[in-house]
């Protein structure tokens, strides 16, 4: 089973970096990806960019999971999104997410992905699964700004996540 997982670049001049990618960093240093994860890193924070980029990476390795992941800076805590919105139309994730947090530390749901390029990404990709009725399982994640008192939870929860996922795509 194969795993995409993406992350965005900075879209501030005052970021260094932004916290989905730090946490990728974090668990590639860790050691702790699923085996066959393939990473976009680094997404351009644009209306037409992200979608664009990611489509072409999901069209090559055609993988089993989508792992979205975004910066939330006025979160504390991962979130799992439980929709994309676009024009007063909603798509929902096929994943069960309650069974998914219940398994965490922090992590909570959300049904506001937000009115930027993480909203719009993510309804652009359940909108291509949809389009192209494939099985492929997709969740966008939100990752508050790490620091050292919340990492570790933010590093185990996201592996915890990714963890549970693998079944739900291989079956």
């Amino acid at each position: 089973m194969s795993t995409l997982i993406t992350t965005f670049d900075t879209w501030k001049p005052t970021q260094s970096s932004n916290s989905s990618d730090d946490l990728i960093a974090e668990l590639m240093q860790r050691k702790l990806l699923p085996r066959h994860t393939h990473l976009a890193r680094n997404i351009p924070v644009d209306f037409q960019l992200a979608p664009e980029k990611v489509l072409a990476v999901v069209e090559t390795l055609q993988p089993d999971l989508i792992v979205c992941c975004g910066m939330a800076e006025k979160r504390s805590h991962l979130t799992v999104e439980a929709n994309g919105k676009h024009q007063g139309d909603i798509l929902y994730t096929s994943i069960l997410l309650k069974p998914l947090v219940e398994q965490t530390q922090t992590t909570t749901i959300s049904h506001n992905t937000g009115r930027f390029v993480c909203n719009y990404l993510y309804y652009s990709v359940l909108q291509y699964i949809q389009l192209n009725q494939l099985k492929t399982q997709c969740l966008f994640v939100h990752v508050p700004p790490l620091n050292p008192g919340n990492l570790d939870a933010i590093v185990q929860d996201f592996s915890t996540i990714l963890r549970l996922l693998q079944p739900v795509a291989s079956s």
